[in-house]
């Protein structure tokens, strides 16, 4: 059986997978960008939290994906489904690129535009949310673009815990030797990523200051 003649065959099961997929994809990166963007605000605040917040997220990013699950199932409540152990995962391993570009971002807004918000009267958070995070929405995007990506590749691999995904065909394919299968799983996940790609690249284009001729 060709690529095609599976795909055709099973496309219910393909869509419904594909579903999944999406869905721990977007849960996981929503509380990504509403752990990491904060975070990346706060260290920009107090520098002292620059290096311990960056290093931590640095160090799980490196804990390889199986052994990351493998560490959060005795979790209470995370690790009796395992779909909630993959949301936790893929939100774990999105941090980094948030954290970083949002710190990036808002501290390369140019001194003199703060300097002079500072200087109009405008308060911390009326600095941050006025002129710091409009300025910096091309640098954030870009790191929820990075974020999106990667976890849409690692969603791949939480099929191993039974959290269903498009891994599940891919591990299928796998065990039965079968490339068709693998393919049925892997192609759908590669066009989800770029277009994800495509979607935030176009977005943080439009986001991106204007430079005077």
């Amino acid at each position: 059986m060709n690529f095609w003649s599976f795909i055709t065959q099973n496309r219910y099961e393909v869509a419904s997978l594909t579903l999944e997929h999406l869905w721990i994809v977007g849960i996981s990166t929503v509380l990504a960008v509403v752990v990491g963007i904060p975070l990346g605000v706060l260290i920009t605040r107090k520098r002292s939290l620059h290096k311990p917040v960056i290093a931590i997220a640095n160090i799980i990013q490196t804990i390889p994906s199986l052994a990351l699950f493998g560490f959060l199932l005795p979790a209470p409540w995370i690790g009796e489904r395992a779909e909630r152990l993959a949301i936790l995962a893929l939100t774990l391993y999105a941090l980094l690129p948030l954290i970083r570009n949002t710190y990036v971002g808002i501290t390369s807004v140019d001194r003199a535009i703060v300097d002079a918000a500072r200087g109009m009267g405008l308060t911390d958070w009326q600095l941050l949310y006025k002129v710091e995070l409009p300025l910096a929405a091309s640098v954030i995007l870009a790191g929820i673009r990075v974020a999106l990506v990667i976890s849409i590749g690692l969603a791949t691999i939480a099929a191993a815990i039974g959290a269903g995904g498009l891994g599940e065909l891919i591990f299928r394919g796998l065990a039965m030797v079968n490339n068709s299968v693998i393919l049925a799983g892997a192609i759908p996940a590669a066009v989800m990523a770029l277009l994800a790609d495509s979607l935030l690249g176009w977005l943080e284009k439009r986001f991106t200051p204007q430079r005077a001729a």
